[in-house]
């Protein structure tokens, strides 16, 4: 793990500069690569992407009929965000200064961005859109998104997002923080801005998921450093409360506008590698876990048991043998099996458990067929 993200326990300041936390963003890259994060450069110490090439700078550009892309460029921000080690190291390793951003919609992230800065409140209506609070309601107090994101939490029964100590949390270089959650079902949440008039979380509170970016943990900036707070380095699941108040203030795409589900970051990281290596036992795993992926397409008719219990049995083989660590397997299947059944994973679990096991009584080596 990068060192900028092996902080104390305590809500305190990283003590790294520019120039020494900057070397580190090639191991940030690949340490968010890692967990199945997609990321793409940002200009040396700014929060915006890596500037386009010239070409892609023209006006009248397309981005959907863009080369760049293919040919290993940046271009576009979010959208050429990478799993691959290789791309990653042509970016990062000449160019150590540029910060790191990762691409939530493919990484399956939603980030609560709660802002800091004291503000002029706007009508009492759009403080928690969709709540009404009377008017003999003093909210004068309510001046940050801390405090809104608190009093929408407290009139659910709930902690705030800004307290929760299960999952990844970060403080921002102004004092915000963003909280980082793992989206487990089909539904891909949509971004925006707690000023927003159409569609907002909170006053003060941005959500950043599909078609958008977050800057990773540990990225240097020339206002400061991303910080990590306390231990936990990984994002809880989205809790079911915040995912009701997503929907309900309109965080879905319209029922018309088609949503594709993604493959999951284990098995695009394994795909991804699968493309570059000549290893067998990579390409086994990427087989597998996409056909078990693919099954998010339909809801019967898929040969959804047959294929997680293949790819169970499989992975218990390469446990077996050596190839592969029995919790990222066991991570692994859950992963893309929750992907393609969402709510089915007690179901999951008893295939998982059964496969692996018959698997590991059949060790697999690099050239074995399954």
């Amino acid at each position: 793990m990068p060192a900028d993200l092996r902080v104390s326990s305590s809500d305190s300041t990283v003590a790294a500069t520019p120039a020494s936390a900057g070397s580190d963003m090639l191991s940030l890259a690949r340490w968010c690569a890692s967990h199945g994060w997609p990321v793409h450069p940002l200009a040396p110490g700014k929060k915006t992407p890596a500037a386009n090439c010239p070409t892609c700078r023209e006006a009248g550009h397309d981005r959907r009929t863009c080369s760049c892309r293919g040919e290993g460029r940046w271009c576009h921000g979010f959208h050429a965000a990478t799993l691959d080690m290789h791309r990653i190291q042509q970016w990062w390793g000449p160019r150590p200064q540029m910060g790191v951003a990762v691409a939530c919609g493919p990484a399956d992230i939603v980030v609560i961005d709660i802002d800091a800065h004291a503000s002029l409140l706007p009508d009492r209506n759009r403080l928690l859109p969709g709540i009404d609070i009377a008017e003999d309601i003093d909210v004068s107090a309510m001046t940050t998104g801390f405090h809104t994101l608190a009093v929408l939490a407290a009139l659910r029964g709930q902690a705030s997002p800004a307290d929760d100590t299960n999952t990844l949390r970060v403080r921002t270089p102004s004092g915000g923080m963003h909280v980082w959650y793992r989206n487990t079902d089909a539904r891909r949440w949509q971004c925006s801005s707690g000023s927003s008039k159409t569609r907002a979380l909170a006053w003060e509170v941005d959500v950043r998921a599909d078609g958008g970016y977050i800057i990773a943990p540990g990225t240097v900036t020339d206002v400061g450093v991303y910080t990590p707070i306390g231990t936990t380095r990984t994002p809880a699941p989205l809790p079911s409360w915040l995912a009701q108040e997503l929907q309900r203030t309109h965080h879905l795409p319209a029922a018309h506008v088609p949503a594709p589900r993604p493959v999951p970051g284990r098995a695009r990281q394994a795909v991804a590698a699968a493309r570059q290596s000549g290893d067998p036992v990579v390409a086994t795993l990427a087989t597998v876990l996409t056909e078990v992926a693919d099954c998010a397409s339909g809801t019967e008719n898929t040969g959804f048991s047959e294929k997680l219990n293949r790819a169970a049995y499989t992975l218990g083989g390469l446990v077996a043998g050596g190839h592969l660590a029995e919790n990222d397997a066991q991570d692994a299947l859950m992963q893309t099996a929750s992907h393609a059944r969402p709510g089915q994973e007690r179901r999951a679990e008893a295939i998982i458990r059964s496969g692996m096991t018959a698997g590991a009584r059949r060790p697999l080596h690099p050239g074995s067929r399954p």
